[in-house]
């Protein structure tokens, strides 16, 4: 009976686990805690490069099994940040963290959720590699000739527990056989939500700052309204062709809002304050921010039809990229490109 709930505990729910380089920037760092939110809220920040999520919850809503998902917040990442992010799947955080080590050729490294599997990928490792454990108690056990991950979970755990220790040596040992009872603890989701486009080239022509605000206000509706919050404010920057930058926040007129159409208007307001003429913008972003429970928010009647039908068109885009994925359907002002 313990085996068997022992092994329950191994099998766990689908976990990844992600890390940066080591060096990343700590605002491209709590992007991408974002960008991990918007496919399961089940994550947890692990300061400074590093994350895990519980993905159970997110399977059947994206039609994709957990390695399908990690690649697509990888490619989000490289996309939209130009991050880097190796990413191990695994049955529990000890096997998914120590798979995050050794990408593949895609970034990301899968270890089934059989036992079978999870000896296969941890015990022929040196013991020095288990996840968790400090280099004192790695020297110990090579002292007693135990030298890979497998050799420690062939001892029985009392002997480990006299050598490491009561409650290290336990938890050790259980590492070692596959086991990890942590649970994934989400986070608070953070209290802004940001995103930039940068052109190709610097432009003067406002109707391409325009499409690039746009395209930005839909970006950041879908996020928050995935994340089920609401912003009371959005902040613009430019920056200029020399590098110099220009801020300007703007305050959402009827209360915290997600909807799109509310963060292009207060971008567009932002952009007009500005008061440019004949400025050469490399990039433009924005970020919503004093971010709440949209639950919280009490949603008013506009009275406008044109205001009510595009609401509901924005339901109905959001069931299509949830489905088919973010930015599938979206305005065709907000592509340069388009026509």
């Amino acid at each position: 009976m313990d085996e068997q709930h022992d092994q329950a505990v191994g099998a766990g729910s689908p976990i990844l686990h992600l890390r940066c380089p080591r060096d990343v920037d700590p605002k491209l760092y709590h992007l991408l805690l974002g960008l991990v939110a918007d496919v399961t809220p089940v994550v947890q920040a692990l300061p400074p490069s590093a994350a895990v999520a519980d993905v159970s919850g997110s399977v059947r809503h994206f039609g994709r099994d957990p390695a399908g998902l990690a690649r697509m917040i990888r490619a989000r990442a490289l996309a939209l940040y130009g991050l880097p992010v190796a990413i191990g799947v695994g049955p529990n955080w000890t096997v998914a963290a120590m798979a995050s080590r050794e990408p593949g050729q895609d970034g990301v490294r899968v270890v089934g959720s059989s036992p079978e599997a999870v000896a296969a990928f941890l015990h022929p490792r040196p013991v020095g590699e288990l996840h968790g454990i400090g280099s004192a108690q790695e020297r110990t056990l090579m002292t007693y000739g135990v030298h890979t991950i497998g050799l420690l979970a062939e001892l029985p755990e009392a002997t480990v527990q006299r050598v490491l220790g009561g409650k290290a040596g336990r938890l050790l040992h259980e590492r070692a056989r596959g086991i990890d009872r942590r649970r994934v603890v989400p986070a608070e989701l953070p209290h802004s939500a940001a995103a930039q486009r940068s052109f190709p080239t610097d432009t003067l022509a406002p109707e391409l700052v325009r499409s690039a605000l746009l395209s930005l206000a839909v970006e950041l509706g879908e996020r928050l309204r995935g994340r089920r919050q609401a912003a009371k404010a959005v902040t613009l920057t430019v920056t200029f062709a020399d590098r110099t930058q220009l801020h300007r926040s703007h305050q959402l007129p009827g209360g915290p809002s997600a909807h799109t159409d509310d963060l292009r208007d207060a971008a567009y307001a932002s952009y007009r304050a500005l008061g440019l003429q004949r400025a050469r913008v490399r990039a433009v972003a924005l970020r919503c921010e004093e971010l709440v429970d949209a639950a919280a928010v009490a949603e008013q009647l506009s009275f406008d039809p044109a205001r009510e039908h595009r609401l509901r068109a924005e339901r109905a885009i959001d069931a299509v990229n949830a489905r088919f994925g973010s930015g599938t359907v979206g305005p065709a002002a907000g592509h340069p490109q388009a026509g």
